[in-house]
């Protein structure tokens, strides 16, 4: 995978201020004179907006990308994208994150917009906020397959906890090949190139997130209190279903990701602080999907993305800013092989803690404090996962994150969702129904159990 250059980098110590990156995208416009003028003073409106309080970028939200099945024929032409996100911390200038990570072609898109996006269903952007946004100046880019790309810094006030509308022009057949499935939110495509209209008239609406990959913000947020309300970092979620939000109400924003964001918005002096949720349904820690031939996990496989120790290295320690992780992973390996497992697919506690462990060694290479989530009780399921054999080894995982010691902290959202009376269950307030995934209520008391002096 390769990056555009001025991308805000992830690192054990924040980036350098955002001028280092506007005088690079400067230097590439002044190889286009009818832009320049134009394209300075933008430049010259987002330094100012930053001020000397930015202190780098700070991922304000994100999505981990996957490939699609084959039978997924999902195709844009001639279409714009009007796709909401919903962000932790605010700023003053914010930058987008284009992602063409599983195409098979080159990504071309002809224009894209950034704007409040209005109360209502999502078609809608708050008048006097639209942004043009632009690479290296130009306010058409291609990204070749493989490949993610950070715009220029736009001007925009962005108080935190907004919903920002990302309008995305493809002016060319263009595959769905690189999507994040199971947004929670409604987004829009509509016919032609209407990324800068107030309002668009939808020719479909779907709950995925299509190339767009992250969104980083600078400068002092809009209301803030003090200079930028707090130390500029972010915490990374990372897991599968239950950190992507699975079950909850769609357009709510009650992921747990998303109410944690909202607890450290009400601590003092960490209103700056991103929340940046990573992750995807289905996804596993040791394995890429491997569903068995003919079954119905068959069709949504390759939406579970590539194993957890292969992509923490894009979706946590290549988040801008981020300085802590809270790693929930591991439901999935023990579950995935279904009732009638090969035995090449089960896996043992042994083998979770070893994975954990890899994560561990990365992150704190790279200077992140990482936190262990303990595994969600799931008897009675709906998908088949639960046996006593798997049962005994989340049982070991979790003793392990708990006292090992070796995860900087550890979120008990085992004992923050069971039910007293049968703890290898979800309590019945909690469960969404299918005896796994947490409801509204249960995402709140997982929020509720993450302890913020982990965070600090």
């Amino acid at each position: 995978m390769s990056e555009e250059a001025t991308a805000p980098p992830a690192r054990s110590r924040p980036p350098g201020p955002s001028r280092r990156s506007l005088g690079r995208a400067a230097v590439a416009v002044a190889a286009a004179p009818a832009l320049a003028g134009t394209w300075q003073a933008l430049t010259a409106s987002a330094a100012a907006a930053a001020g000397t309080g930015a202190r780098g970028w700070t991922g304000t939200w994100a999505a981990a990308e996957t490939t699609v099945p084959a039978s997924d024929d999902t195709a844009f032409a001639d279409q714009t994208l009007r796709q909401v996100v919903h962000v932790s911390a605010g700023g003053r200038v914010v930058r987008i994150r284009l992602t063409n990570q599983y195409g098979t072609e080159p990504l071309v898109v002809g224009e894209v917009r950034v704007a409040r996006s209005a109360p209502g269903d999502g078609t809608a952007v708050v008048p006097g906020t639209d942004r043009a946004v632009r690479f290296r100046g130009r306010t058409s880019v291609t990204l070749p397959p493989g490949t993610r790309r950070w715009s220029d810094p736009v001007a925009l006030d962005v108080p935190a906890a907004a919903d920002l509308a990302v309008s995305v022009y493809l002016p060319r057949p263009t595959p769905g090949g690189t999507v994040h499935r199971s947004a929670f939110q409604r987004n829009h495509a509509a016919a032609g190139n209407v990324a800068a209209k107030p309002a668009v008239d939808p020719e479909r609406t779907f709950t995925s997130w299509y190339f767009l990959a992250g969104v980083a913000v600078a400068g002092a947020a809009p209301g803030a209190a003090g200079e930028d309300g707090g130390a500029r970092e972010a915490v990374v979620a990372f897991g599968d279903s239950i950190t992507d939000g699975s079950s909850t109400t769609v357009g709510a924003n009650r992921r747990w990701p998303d109410l944690l964001a909202a607890r450290l918005r009400d601590e003092a002096g960490r209103a700056a602080t991103g929340v940046l949720n990573t992750g995807i349904g289905g996804n596993r820690l040791l394995r890429d999907p491997n569903p068995p031939p003919g079954s119905n996990a068959e069709n949504y496989a390759p939406y579970f993305g590539e194993a957890g120790i292969r992509r923490f290295a894009r979706d946590v320690l290549d988040q801008p800013a981020a300085r802590h992780a809270i790693v929930l992973l591991g439901i999935n390996d023990l579950g995935h092989p279904g009732r009638d497992a090969p035995v090449d697919e089960e896996v043992t506690a042994a083998d979770l803690i070893a994975g954990h462990r890899g994560l561990i060694r990365r992150a704190h290479a790279r200077g992140l404090r990482i936190h262990g989530a303990t595994l969600l009780p799931f008897e009675g399921d709906d998908l088949g996962f639960y046996t006593p054999e798997r049962e005994r080894a989340r049982q070991t995982l979790n003793d392990w994150i708990r006292t090992a010691g070796e995860y900087d902290g550890t979120v008990d959202f085992d004992a923050a969702t069971r039910d007293p009376a049968h703890p290898r269950r979800l309590l019945a307030a909690y469960d969404s129904g299918d005896g796994l995934h947490p409801n509204d209520a249960g995402m709140a008391a997982m929020a509720a159990a993450i302890p913020l002096r982990l965070l600090t």
